[in-house]
C-alpha cells in the first residue's frame, strides 16, 4: 500500500482525493479479508496438528501399557523358567548321585552304632544318620547304606512279595447271601464265626470267650463253598484276601513259607482282614515221609501255615476261611481247635435246598407261568448247585433255539436230560466222538 501511495501522483482536487480514498479502502478490506482467511486456515491447520498429536499421544500411551504388561509377563516367565532350571538341576544331581546299598539291621549296639548286613552278605558295624529316630532302629528293619562309609542314610518300609499284594481283593464281589439257596444253617454259622467277631466284639468280651479264629468249609464240588466266601467278602467291611492253596507251593526252598509269612504280616497290617484259602488240601495234606524235595517243601509251607494260624504272635482281627472237598486227606494238626475252630459241612442240597437254589437262578429268567420248579427239584436228585445252574442255562438255550418268548416246562425237562447225558458220558465216549 505504501508503494501505491508513493507511485500515485499527489491528488489535486477533492474528487481525486475521494477516489484515492475509496481505492485505498478497498485494498485495505481485501487485505483484511485475506488476513482473516489465512488466519482461519492457520487455525484449522493448528487444530488438525493438535488432534493428530493427541491421537499419537494416546497410541504411545497404549503401546507403553502393552510394553509394560509384556515386560511383567516376561519377568514372570523368567522366574518360572529359573525355578524349573533349578528343579531340573537338582534332579540331575540326584540322578548323578551314586546309588545306595540295601541292608538289614541285625543288632543295635547303642543309639549311634548299629550292626547291619548288606545285600552282598557280610555284616558291618556302622553309624546311623542323626536324622533317623533311634527308636525306629530295630533288628530286621530295612535300610539304605552309603557306598563309601556304609552309614545308614534312611530306613525303608517293609516290603511284601508282589504275589501277596495280588491276593487282596480290591473290588468286592457282587454275590450276597440272597444269592445262596438251601444253606441257611451254614450261613448263620459262618456269620457267627466270621462277621460277628468283627462287627460286635463286645458280645464275646461280655461272655468271656475268645471268638473263633478260623472256619473250614468242606463238601462235594459245586455245593457253594467259594460262593459262600464271596458273600462273606461282600457283606463284611473288612479287607478280603483270597489265595489258592497251590499258589503257596513254590519251587525253591523257603519261598512258600516266606509267602505265607508275608501273607499273614500284610493281613495284620490291614486288619480287620479275612483270609480265604481255597483248595487248602493242595498245601495242607497229611504229612508223611517225604521222598522228594518237592514234598519236603510242601511240608515246610504247611508248618509255616500252622505257625501263622496258631503261633506266639496274636493275629488280632484276622480271620481265616478254608475251603476243600478232600477233608479226609487234611493234616490232623490243621483241623484241631485253635486253628479251625468251626468246621462247616456244605452237603449236597436236598429237595427243599434244590428248590431254593432253582428259585435263586430263575429270578432273572423269563419263564412261562406253567413251569413247575417243585417238579424240577424232585427230578434233580443228587445234583449240586453248579448242576442246577447249568440246567437253568441249558433250559434258556433250548428256548432260544426254538425262538420262544419264555422258557417252558419241557425246556427244563430237556435240560435235565442233556446235563445227565453230559455228566454220565465217559472218557471213551468223548474220545470216540472226537475220532468218529
Amino acid at each position: 500500500m505504501s508503494d501505491t501511495l508513493h507511485q500515485s501522483p499527489e491528488p489535486q482536487t477533492p474528487e481525486e482525493l475521494y477516489r484515492l480514498y475509496r481505492t485505498l479502502s478497498e485494498q485495505l478490506r481485501e487485505q483484511l479479508a485475506q488476513i482473516e482467511t489465512d488466519k482461519h486456515d492457520l487455525e484449522v491447520q493448528m487444530m488438525e496438528r493438535v488432534g493428530n498429536l493427541e491421537s499419537r499421544n494416546l497410541e504411545l500411551r497404549e503401546q507403553l501399557r502393552q510394553v509394560e504388561a509384556d515386560k511383567r509377563y516376561i519377568e514372570t516367565q523368567k522366574i518360572r523358567y529359573e525355578r524349573e532350571v533349578r528343579k531340573l538341576k537338582s534332579e540331575s544331581e540326584q540322578l548323578r548321585s551314586p546309588p545306595l546299598i540295601i541292608g538289614t539291621v541285625t543288632d543295635v549296639v547303642d543309639t549311634t552304632r548299629v550292626i547291619v548286613r548288606s545285600s552282598a552278605g557280610p555284616r558291618f558295624l556302622v553309624r546311623s544318620s542323626p536324622s533317623i529316630n533311634p527308636e525306629d532302629l530295630k533288628p530286621g528293619a530295612r535300610c539304605t547304606l552309603n557306598q563309601q562309609s556304609l552309614a545308614i542314610v534312611e530306613l525303608l518300609p517293609n516290603s511284601f512279595d508282589s504275589q501277596v499284594y495280588g491276593m487282596e481283593l480290591v473290588d468286592s464281589p457282587q454275590e450276597n447271601y440272597a444269592d445262596i439257596g438251601g444253606l441257611e444253617k451254614q450261613i448263620n454259622e459262618i456269620k457267627e464265626a466270621v462277621e460277628l467277631p468283627l462287627k460286635r466284639p463286645e458280645l464275646f468280651r461280655n461272655i468271656g470267650i475268645d471268638p473263633p479264629k478260623g472256619v473250614l468249609l468242606h463238601g462235594p464240588p459245586g455245593t457253594g463253598k467259594t460262593l459262600l466266601a464271596k458273600a462273606v467278602a461282600h457283606e463284611t467291611n473288612a479287607h478280603f484276601m483270597r489265595v489258592v492253596g497251590s499258589e503257596l507251593v513254590q519251587k525253591y526252598i523257603g519261598e512258600g513259607a516266606r509267602l505265607v509269612r508275608e501273607l499273614f504280616d500284610l493281613a495284620k497290617k490291614k486288619a480287620p482282614t479275612i483270609i480265604f484259602i481255597d483248595e487248602i488240601d493242595a498245601v495242607g495234606a497229611s504229612r508223611t515221609e517225604a521222598n522228594t524235595s518237592g514234598d519236603r517243601e510242601v511240608q515246610r509251607t504247611l508248618m509255616q501255615l500252622l505257625a501263622g494260624m496258631d503261633g506266639f504272635d496274636n493275629r488280632g482281627d484276622v480271620k481265616i476261611i478254608g475251603a476243600t472237598n478232600r477233608i479226609d486227606i487234611l493234616d490232623k494238626a490243621l483241623l484241631r481247635p485253635g486253628r479251625f475252630d468251626r468246621i462247616i459241612e456244605i452237603p449236597l442240597p436236598d429237595e427243599v435246598g434244590r428248590l431254593s437254589i432253582l428259585k435263586v437262578h430263575c429270578r432273572t429268567l423269563t419263564m412261562d407261568d406253567d413251569v413247575d420248579l417243585v417238579r424240577v427239584a424232585k427230578m434233580t436228585d443228587g445234583k449240586n448247585g453248579a448242576d442246577l445252574r447249568a440246567i437253568c442255562m441249558e433250559a434258556g438255550m433250548f428256548a432260544i433255539r426254538k425262538e420262544r418268548p419264555a422258557i417252558l416246562d419241557e425246556d427244563f425237562i430237556a435240560a435235565i436230560e442233556k446235563v445227565d447225558l453230559d455228566f454220565n458220558r465217559g472218557p471213551a465216549d468223548v474220545e470216540g466222538a472226537m475220532f468218529a
